[in-house]
């Protein structure tokens, strides 16, 4: 997993996310125009129109605003410094791999259909 906090979408940037990652098949992104000048290893989906191949990454996102304050939408609460941002991302990512680890584990001998956990992503923080 890779991420970045920035002010912008530049290329080179997400040139940088891309080539910090494991190869892939596929790589689905939005209609932002930053992606035309990155070069992907594998198929470049560009979905303009649905979230249909972006869902994940979406969900992801929806974690992120509904967990760290500054990062919801309309709100009052900012990071005055893109270090504290990346800090705050950081603690999180780490914690929601964990998260993801502790889930997948509870659920191998379980239905997977199952939605109910005993713990919550906030454990691991």
């Amino acid at each position: 997993m890779s991420f970045d906090a920035a002010f912008d979408r530049k290329a080179f940037r997400l040139q940088g996310l891309v080539d910090s990652v494991e190869y892939g098949k596929n790589y689905c992104t939005d209609g932002n125009l930053s992606y035309f000048d990155v070069i992907f290893p594998g198929r470049h989906i560009r979905n303009v129109y649905d979230k249909r191949d972006t869902h994940n990454v979406e969900s992801i996102n929806a974690d992120l605003r509904h967990y760290i304050s500054g990062l919801a939408r309309r709100s009052r609460c900012f990071y005055r410094k893109l270090e504290t941002l990346q800090a705050v991302l950081n603690v999180f990512a780490e914690a929601y791999n964990a998260f993801g680890v502790a889930k997948m584990k509870f659920r191998q001998n379980r239905d997977l259909n199952a939605r109910e956990l005993p713990f919550s992503v906030l454990d691991y923080v």
